[in-house]
């Protein structure tokens, strides 16, 4: 069983660095059609991350530990303060250079990405099925990742070939990397350590999706973007019931 799992964790983070990647071949092809469909990605993804958590992560995770609402709020608020810093850091001042607008977020991309790997670590370790609720909307926004972590290179002055380059290895090896990892730790904890891990898990998923990708999207103030985020709940809605 344990090896079974690690093949469907592996092929969900390899699937999540593959779609990441056509994300950044995309972006660097067809910039004007990526700049113009970015935020219907960004909808469907944060829509099936949202539901997903709150109908069967969450619940999941309260099961197994009397404590996983506490660390909720840490994966929540964790990935907040992280994002602030990196806010803080990059832009204090108006004297921000374009290098540092580049480079700094591309740092803390790769290390969100990494984190997404430790996160299919934990979420197929409950279940196969936990893990591919997540897997369905982490995988989706991992396509907008690869994007905007290109622009941002190119805008730090970057060529085309290096932004390509630095935006794969950053944003796209370092999911399959958090998983191989992380793996060999997450299958040995008990029941309770991995509720909590779920857990934050969880916060971390409702705040990608809610702090982060819905307010990309209104933004941008297209009309439609309300039916691809639909789509997004009734997929995951669905799939929820259908284990149901």
């Amino acid at each position: 069983m344990l090896t079974s799992t690690f093949w469907f964790v592996l092929f969900a983070s390899s699937l999540a660095c593959l779609v990441t990647t056509i994300g950044i071949y995309i972006i660097s092809k067809y910039e004007k059609w990526g700049n113009q469909n970015i935020v219907y990605f960004m909808s469907f993804a944060a829509g099936v991350l949202i539901s997903v958590s709150f109908l069967h992560i969450i619940p999941k995770s309260f099961e197994m530990s009397k404590t996983a609402p506490i660390y909720l709020l840490v994966g929540y608020m964790g990935l907040y303060l992280f994002n602030r810093f990196l806010t803080a850091f990059v832009c204090n001042d108006r004297d921000c250079n374009e290098l540092s607008i580049g480079i700094i977020p591309m740092f803390g991309i790769g290390l969100h990405s990494f984190i997404d790997g430790v996160i299919y670590s934990v979420t197929f370790n409950v279940s196969i099925f936990t893990g591919a609720l997540a897997a369905v909307g982490m995988v989706l926004h991992e396509f907008p990742e690869g994007i905007v972590t290109f622009l941002l290179l190119k805008r730090a002055g970057f060529s085309h070939k290096k932004a390509a380059i630095y935006a794969f290895l950053t944003a796209a090896v370092s999911t399959p990397l958090g998983t191989l990892v992380s793996f060999p730790f997450i299958s040995k904890i008990d029941n309770a350590t991995l509720g909590i891990l779920l857990a934050i898990s969880a916060g971390a998923l409702v705040y990608v999706g809610a702090s982060h990708l819905l307010p990309a999207v209104e933004k941008e103030n297209k009309k439609y973007t309300l039916v691809s985020l639909g789509a997004g709940i009734l997929i995951a809605v669905l799939i929820v019931a259908s284990k149901g």
